[in-house]
């Protein structure tokens, strides 16, 4: 274009999404994301991981919120020179996928799954997770997020699977891959376990009955004479009860009350025997006489510490199951530490095939685990009373039977926040079973390591949630008993020796032939065999896979297929860690948590460097979006109602990146109206007159910033100032304050610089249209990462037009520079002045009622404000308030009144315990005498009779100057304006 070209033509009121749906062809056209990343290709790399979503679901709300914080801090390094590849991903396995399609067939668990086939239902899941990537297509596409689509990594590719199993070689070879028999969380509807982290999503309020069982002692000096008393909130698990732990430390009592005789921990009895009645008096003696009158009187009968029960042996609450014959015997006390009193009664039964403490207890004793539950969460059939039942609704005839035979001492309900499975909210249950474990635990230190080397926005999460998880680490629940996920590539034997493979080449050879075609999952791989390298017997695969977020956690390196891929070395070396990763903030304990174990694990180092959580987006009345309660908001409509970079703008700069933030139409109007609307007009002001002027900037030399219009010499240093600032807020990856800065610098550009400056504009002065045709070009570079359509239009109707070697887009447009020495410190405190003195003199014209339009004499302001201004603001003071002269209250004479106080806080600086005294000598000082001081010299002297003559300061000394009657006063914050209201025929005219 010739540099003599105009402007385009600027509608005052743009329609936002018509216009992005031009500006998305502009860039389709023009290749203007591929040109980006060109461009800057001999740039220093920057990388971003994406967090790859599923797609056999329709995007929400809430994805745009995430994508809005990947596109922006990529659009704003990328402008820096920085090359930031940008590689999109898709989560693939899982058990979120199989229980979608579980419910499209119609089945009920993993029965129907084998019945059906595993290879045709592994199938239905390979069509489940692509079926809506069209629709994640559109939304990126619609929201500006540029992302590249077109070669982005699967977790379900044959290698993507391989760069899984090479990384789970290498845990393996460290002796960190086992299998254990241990107590996990499972899931009886998904017949799986759950890892930690995942726990940590589904705890749900539930009610459970609280029980207090007696347990008659067979064996020990109590033996046929007095009762275990043990509580659980568990009543299932006693079908199981294969001891009884105490603290050793612990003081246990005999208790009785006069009929019956009970054990419990010292610190818990009497509250235990009070449950029945509500309460009771505890009287001097330590002795209890619970509610009601005729009630005995519990007392202490003998003291005895924990470590003096053990082995003595007991009578189990059920006789329902057999319990193998062991050396020792079953069913006595055991010691254990973890017994605490902090509830209870101090004796904690133990059912080892269901607590993780209890198996370890248990173990170290010899004792059996006997477990009557099935897989699918129900006991065995043969079992009486309870056989076929699931393993809570066997609560109530358990308890009745308890009580029918004089064991159930006491129940009550108790509400507890318990486990679901995060996936179909089925209770989890604490079972024990084989599993394949990542010994996390080991790696405890350096996990730390890494989290104190990374930088967490909000900080608080370093130390706080994530920090905490970490310390409290347990081995990762690997495995999974399941189909559609990577299979867990461990052959063994007969004789148990293991080999844990590679990748297919590695396979391949064990097998004795090619199966670079083979793809990696079930049922096909488990086809595979080979002779055991260590005794010739045959080796088959394990049957179980992994969990998914092994997979998504190691998209690092199996995002470039590494290490089996010709150049994923190259790869994966340049982009490893990534500088910024960014998702909601329950991926702490996901895919935050994921991506640091697995490369701590592998690498010996954290993924990433600068994490960002998101808070959770919410419905417009605050509460969780949903189908349900009908306040779903679609991501499509939404932005093509209010416009995309309305939607952009909302998320990333309307609160707190980390708090939860309530979407709704309302909201998002508001920011269209105060910011992206404003600088639309103000763009729309700048082409009208430079048109009707016949002005471009080819038209002669801009002038010099010193010798502009004092309005334009501010503009130049507050554009400068906003330059520097929105650059470190976004480098602290702060979007809040970078839209704060943005939104006030585009308010005052409006409502104060293109106001004050109108006339000068119609006059086509070259001073404001060269001024704010910089500062409109700056403020579109610095918008761009934020609302990138709106500043693509800036960009090309006021800039691309008039600028022959202007970048073809804001986007391959360099991030603007802070000019150092175009900055006028002082200049703008003056226009700060100036502008608070208009508010304050509007105020008072708003208090006397006397219009803008009807001319006045004079305002006054304070000595020191007018000795600030110099005589092109008070002319902007003047103008703004339609008054003839802008003069100090010295001048009124005794017009004015004066009066003086300290400044307490600045004061207590220098004065301390004694800053009551001086405060006390300024106000008895003469006001007036001390305000002629402060203005001439910028300090006065008051007497203090305790300690002579002090001098003070202007900051220490508030003085309020108050015109009299026939004035108008509006006084704030310590600045005062006085209106004469006085209207001289001369003025009426």
């Amino acid at each position: 274009m010739g540099a003599n070209d105009m402007y385009n033509p600027v509608p005052t009121m743009l329609d936002l999404p018509a216009m992005e749906h031009d500006i998305l062809r502009f860039w389709d056209d023009n290749d203007t994301f591929a040109k980006s990343l060109e461009q800057t290709s001999g740039g220093a790399p920057w990388t971003f991981y994406e967090g790859p979503p599923t797609a056999n679901g329709m995007p929400g709300t809430h994805h745009i919120e995430a994508r809005v914080f990947k596109d922006v801090f990529p659009r704003f390094k990328t402008m820096q020179g920085f090359h930031v590849d940008r590689k999109a991903g898709w989560d693939c396995h899982g058990l979120p996928v199989e229980l979608a399609v579980e419910k499209e067939l119609g089945f009920n668990g993993k029965p129907d799954i084998e019945a059906y086939g595993v290879k045709e239902f592994n199938e239905k899941c390979r069509e489940s997770v692509s079926r809506h990537v069209g629709a994640f297509t559109e939304l990126t596409r619609r929201m500006g997020y540029w992302v590249n689509l077109e070669d982005a990594y699967w977790t379900m590719d044959p290698a993507y699977v391989e760069s899984v199993w090479w990384a789970l070689k290498q845990i393996h070879s460290k002796g960190l891959l086992v299998e254990d028999y241990r107590v996990a969380p499972y899931c009886p509807r998904c017949g799986t376990t759950l890892s930690d982290h995942e726990l940590a999503q589904g705890y749900e309020e539930i009610t459970d009955p609280s029980v207090y069982v007696r347990f008659p002692l067979t064996g020990g000096p109590l033996a046929g004479k007095a009762d275990l008393l043990v509580w659980t909130t568990t009543p299932w698990t006693l079908v199981s009860n294969t001891a009884v732990a105490v603290h050793p430390d612990v003081e246990y009592v005999l208790v009785t009350d006069g009929k019956q005789q009970l054990v419990a921990a010292e610190k818990l009895w009497r509250a235990a025997v009070m449950l029945p009645t509500g309460g009771g008096a505890v009287h001097a003696d330590g002795s209890v006489t619970p509610n009601g009158e005729g009630e005995p009187t519990w007392r202490v009968v003998k003291s005895f510490q924990g470590r003096d029960m053990e082995l003595w042996t007991y009578r189990r609450p059920f006789d329902l199951v057999e319990f193998p014959t062991v050396v020792g015997g079953t069913h006595y006390v055991v010691l254990a530490d973890y017994v605490t009193t902090d509830d209870g009664t101090g004796l904690v039964h133990q059912a080892p095939a269901f607590g993780e403490e209890d198996m370890a207890t248990c173990r170290s004793y010899g004792l059996p685990l006997v477990n009557p539950i099935k897989p699918d969460g129900t006991f065995d059939a043969e079992v009486p009373l309870v056989g076929g039942q699931f393993f809570r609704s066997a609560n109530d005839p358990l308890v009745e039977d308890m009580r029918l035979r004089g064991l159930l001492f006491w129940l009550q309900p108790y509400k507890h926040q318990y486990p679901h499975c995060w996936r179909c909210h089925t209770t989890l249950i604490y079972y024990a079973q084989p599993s394949w474990y990542v010994r996390t635990t080991q790696l405890k230190d350096a996990l730390l390591r890494e989290n104190e080397a990374t930088n967490w926005y909000p900080e608080t999460i370093k130390e706080g949630r994530y920090g905490e998880w970490l310390r409290n680490n347990i081995d990762w629940a690997l495995s999974r008993s399941r189909y559609w996920g990577t299979p867990l590539p461990i052959w063994r034997c007969a004789h148990d020796h293991q080999v844990c493979v590679g990748s297919r080449e590695e396979l391949g050879r064990l097998a004795g032939r090619d199966l670079s075609g083979l793809d990696p999952h079930r049922p096909f791989v488990d086809d595979v065999t080979f002779p055991c390298p260590s005794c010739g017997e045959t080796a088959a695969r394990v049957p179980e896979v992994i969990d998914a977020w092994f997979d998504s956690g190691s998209m690092p390196f199996a995002q470039w297929g590494y290490p089996g891929k010709p150049g994923s070395q190259a790869d994966f070396e340049a982009s490893y860690p990534a500088d910024f990763i960014c998702e909601a903030i329950d991926q702490t304990r996901g895919w935050f948590y994921s991506l640091m174990a697995v490369g701590t694990l592998v690498f010996d180092q954290s993924s990433y460097k600068n994490v960002l959580c998101l808070g959770h987006i919410l419905a417009e009345d605050g509460r969780k979006m949903s189908k349900h309660l009908g306040n779903i908001l679609e991501p499509i409509p939404l932005m093509d109602t209010h416009g995309a970079d309305a939607v952009r703008w909302f998320m990333a700069a309307g609160g707190s990146p980390w708090s939860a933030r309530r979407v709704g139409h309302q909201t998002i109007q508001e920011t269209v109206r105060k910011v992206l609307f404003t600088l639309v007009n103000t763009v729309a002001f700048q082409s009208l007159y430079a048109r009707a002027n016949g002005w471009t900037p080819a038209v002669g030399q801009a002038p010099e910033v010193g010798r502009r219009h004092v309005l334009d010499r501010w503009l130049v240093s507050a554009r400068n100032v906003l330059v520097g600032e929105v650059t470190a807020a976004l480098e602290d990856f702060d979007t809040q304050r970078a839209g704060a800065l943005l939104s006030a610098f585009i308010d005052d550009l409006s409502n104060w610089y293109v106001r004050r400056s109108r006339r000068r504009f119609w006059d086509g002065e070259p001073g404001a249209l060269w001024t704010l045709h910089e500062t409109l070009e700056v403020v579109a570079r610095l918008m761009a990462p934020l609302t990138p359509f709106l500043a693509e239009r800036v960009w090309q109707d006021i800039v691309v037009p008039v600028t022959p070697d202007a970048p073809e887009s804001v986007h391959l447009a360099s991030w603007p520079q802070a000019v150092a020495g175009d900055v006028d410190a002082d200049l703008g405190a003056a226009m700060d002045l100036t502008r608070r003195v208009v508010e304050l003199g509007r105020a008072a014209r708003a208090e006397s009622k006397v219009k803008t339009r009807q001319p006045l004499g004079r305002a006054l302001i304070s000595s020191a404000a007018l000795a600030t201004l110099d005589d092109e603001l008070r002319a902007e003071v003047a103008a703004e308030l339609n008054v003839e002269r802008v003069e100090s209250f010295a001048s009124a004479g005794d017009l004015v009144d004066h009066t003086a106080k300290g400044n307490f806080r600045a004061l207590g600086k220098r004065f301390g315990k004694q800053t009551p005294l001086v405060a006390q000598a300024i106000a008895e000082a003469d006001a007036a005498r001390l305000a002629e001081q402060l203005a001439a010299a910028g300090k006065a002297s008051v007497s203090v009779p305790e300690l002579g003559e002090v001098e003070v300061g202007p900051d220490e000394v508030v003085v309020s100057e108050r015109p009299r009657e026939g004035w108008s006063v509006v006084n704030e914050q310590g600045e005062t304006v006085a209106l004469d209201l006085e209207i001289t025929p001369e003025l009426e005219l």
